[in-house]
């Protein structure tokens, strides 16, 4: 019996690397993300000329928004491997993140979190901007915005009361 326990025990384990895969696509996303910017990028510097002061700020903002979910997606990645798979060998470089294996699941959902505000916030005021706002739509995006600035609240609240404050 104790064999057994002992297998499932390793297979439990070794179940962490199905997630590796997971990882790798998501450098894929993030790569992904990069072309995008750098479409985003040349068309702005194209409009450069032609474009209005508004919409050139709705413009940097859009590359601001792609900006902050890469940083994002990064975070994940690192992270995520960090605590879930396995620890990177980033010792020899002397220019590691310096968030690095500090992380834990906890503090991960917390920059998720704020990101998404930041991410949401950016997005509301580009809307605005390009005069999208009006109606419905944009009490819509508004109502979105508010949860997920009361979810980061909570997340950091709750954080808080378990007593792992970041």
């Amino acid at each position: 019996m104790k064999s057994l326990e002992s297998v499932i025990e390793s297979m439990l384990f070794n179940s962490r690397w199905l997630l590796a895969p997971i990882f790798v696509g998501l450098i894929g996303a993030l790569v992904m993300v990069v072309f995008k910017y750098f479409q985003a990028f040349t068309h702005v510097f194209h409009r450069l000329s032609e474009s209005s002061e508004e919409d050139f700020t709705v413009d940097i903002l859009s590359l601001v928004d792609s900006a902050m979910l890469a940083t994002l997606v990064v975070m994940v990645i690192i992270s995520g491997y960090e605590s879930s798979v396995s620890k990177l060998d980033v010792d020899a470089n002397p220019k590691e993140v310096s968030w690095l294996g500090k992380v834990d699941a906890s503090g991960l959902k917390l920059k998720i979190a704020t990101s998404i505000v930041a991410i949401s916030s950016i997005n509301l005021l580009k809307h605005y901007l390009s005069d999208e706002f009006v109606g419905t739509g944009a009490w819509m995006q508004i109502a979105g915005h508010l949860t997920f600035v009361v979810s980061a609240f909570l997340l950091a609240g709750m954080d808080r009361f378990s007593g792992k404050a970041h």
